[in-house]
Formats: structure tokens, C-alpha cells, sequence
């Protein structure tokens, strides 16, 4: 891969459903029906860590996410909302932005690592995918 050219990283590619693109981040859905769970990767080539970003980039950044989380809240009216920026297994910045119920199976432990993840089934997914899409104003 070119080091100078924006490349999603496999894993993520491989857990997630795309939704769409901000002007800094690609807007992710992690294949996981038991969480509602957005993933946002900033765009930029080798950028493994929020202090490799810019200044501007970091704001946008912020700006992004503040409009994820919301969408989440309107979508899935959760209890607690968990943003990380974790990066242990994945070293591309990613973002998790992750609605939880105190009801969920992982609860009040993060959802990293809790079970197995369960797959949206075709009309689950594309049910979710058509709300977030409106909520974020990606429709």
C-alpha cells in the first residue's frame, strides 16, 4: 500500500458496513446488531494517533463526532453513550462511538471483548443503515 494514500484498514473493513463520509471521517457501522455502534476514520494516510492529526483535522474531528454521538442518541435513546479511541489491535485511528442500555450484555463493562459479535441480519441491517443515514444526514 502507498504510504501517502488513505487505505482502510482490513479489520475495519471486515467488521463494518460503510454509511458514508464526512469531510474528515468515513462513517462506519460495526456489524454487531447487539450494540448500535458507530465507527469514524479520520481519512488521512499513517495516521495511527489523535496527536498525528492537525490542529484543524482534530477539530473537525470533534465536530464529528459531537454529530455521530447525537445520531446515536436519536436513533437508539440510550443510556450512556462510550466514545474510545482505542487503537490495541486496530493501530489505524478509528473512533468508537457506542450506544449502551443498561440492559445490554456487556453492561456496565465496555463492550470490547464481551461475547461474540452477532451479525444484522439483510433486513435488520438495512433498516439500521436507512436510520442512521437520516439521522446523520447522510441520506
Amino acid at each position: 500500500m502507498e504510504p501517502d494514500v488513505f487505505h482502510l484498514h482490513p479489520q475495519l473493513a471486515a467488521d463494518t458496513v460503510a454509511i458514508g463520509q464526512w469531510p474528515l471521517c468515513r462513517v462506519l457501522l460495526m456489524n454487531d446488531a447487539r450494540y448500535p455502534w458507530l465507527i469514524l476514520v479520520p481519512q488521512r494516510p499513517a495516521v495511527r494517533e489523535l496527536t498525528d492529526l492537525d490542529a484543524a483535522s482534530q477539530a473537525e474531528l470533534m465536530r464529528e463526532i459531537d454529530r455521530a454521538a447525537r445520531a446515536l442518541q436519536a436513533v437508539a435513546q440510550p443510556d450512556k453513550l462510550n466514545i474510545a479511541a482505542l487503537g490495541n489491535i486496530v493501530p489505524q485511528l478509528h473512533v468508537h462511538v457506542v450506544a449502551r442500555s443498561r440492559l445490554d450484555a456487556a453492561w456496565p463493562a465496555p463492550v470490547f471483548g464481551i461475547g461474540q459479535p452477532v451479525a444484522y441480519g439483510d433486513d435488520a441491517l438495512m433498516q439500521r443503515l436507512h436510520a442512521f443515514k437520516q439521522a446523520l444526514d447522510l441520506a
